[in-house]
């Protein structure tokens, strides 16, 4: 146990928690997002990450990258990763669609309980594990690195590269974005109608199977772009790449407030810079056990979360 690196890499530790922690949100707002519609934890959300994962590495082959080629410029950086996370985006957002209408559709209209619909997301989570074993015979993939990570500047001892800064801006984008979906559109306002009371929902006029498969599309989306982030920061994937990321965003959602959006990007930061400052300490391999500690203490003591699930006025 080594507390001096803490301070002296204190704020290169900050940054990457910071960075992991945007990521983990993305995927972490997909599970918060059915949550406060269905109140239903939606278990193959992991996998619908790991889709978009495979979809950005897919788009890099048909590209022709190799891994050998010379970093692009930023430009060419930006069009071919713009184009990367728009695949992984809607590939993610499409399997979450159709991962609602098989898996769940059904079951709610039959008024099943949860238990059942639980049984069928883990269910739906280790066929598509398995399915995307196979595709890739269990082999690791190496997504190409597309430019240099190089530092452009530097703040004590942190280290603000191009893809770190890509994936803060970009995340920060998008969860603008979505609250103000949320906030100010139709169908955010039918996701908050539908989130609070379903039946009465149903009789002011709001199609809920609609909002449903919105709230899967825009969980998807989310969860394909920051597949995108992931595969840039990380370069690699693999077929269950999903696992310990999902318990991570999962458990960023739990921390700040299953249900509560704000509450789940507090909670995915939190986690973030609390599993760097662990790993730091600790080592890298007990980085997934304080993950499980802490999803543990949350249920255990404060099982509504930091900031609360919201569930009784706006869910979302």
């Amino acid at each position: 146990m080594d507390f001096s690196i803490l301070w002296s890499e204190f704020a290169s530790l900050l940054l990457d928690g910071i960075v992991v922690g945007a990521i983990y949100a993305l995927v972490a707002l997909g599970y918060t997002l059915v949550y406060g519609v269905l109140r239903l934890i939606n278990f193959a959300h992991s996998e619908i990450f790991m889709i978009g994962t495979f979809a950005s590495l897919g788009v890099t082959m048909m590209l022709g990258f190799t891994g050998f080629e010379e970093p692009l410029g930023i430009l060419a950086f930006l069009g071919v990763f713009l184009l990367v996370a728009t695949v992984a985006g809607v590939a993610s957002g499409s399997a979450a669609m159709l991962l609602e209408v098989v898996a769940y559709r059904r079951l709610r209209r039959n008024n099943a309980n949860r238990l059942a619909s639980l049984i069928s997301a883990i269910g739906a989570s280790l066929f598509l594990v398995e399915i995307f074993r196979i595709i890739t015979d269990s082999k690791d993939w190496d997504f190409p690195r597309l430019l240099e990570k190089n530092s452009l500047f530097e703040v004590s001892t942190a280290y603000f590269t191009v893809d770190k800064i890509v994936v803060l801006f970009g995340a920060f984008g998008l969860m603008f974005f979505l609250d103000r979906i949320i906030q100010t559109t139709k169908l955010g306002r039918g996701i908050r109608a539908v989130s609070q009371d379903e039946k009465t929902a149903i009789l002011m006029g709001v199609d809920v199977d609609r909002v449903i498969a919105f709230t899967f599309l825009i969980g998807g989306v989310l969860a394909g772009v920051g597949s995108a982030f992931y595969m840039l920061f990380y370069e690699a994937t693999k077929f269950n790449v999903g696992f310990l990321l999902g318990i991570s965003a999962f458990t960023a959602a739990v921390l700040g407030g299953i249900g509560n959006i704000r509450g789940a990007l507090a909670g995915s930061f939190a986690l973030g810079i609390i599993q760097q400052f662990s790993s730091a300490v600790l080592g890298y391999n007990w980085r997934d056990v304080v993950t499980f500690l802490i999803l543990v203490l949350v249920l255990l003591f404060k099982p509504t979360g930091l900031f609360g699930e919201a569930l009784q006025r706006a869910r979302v």
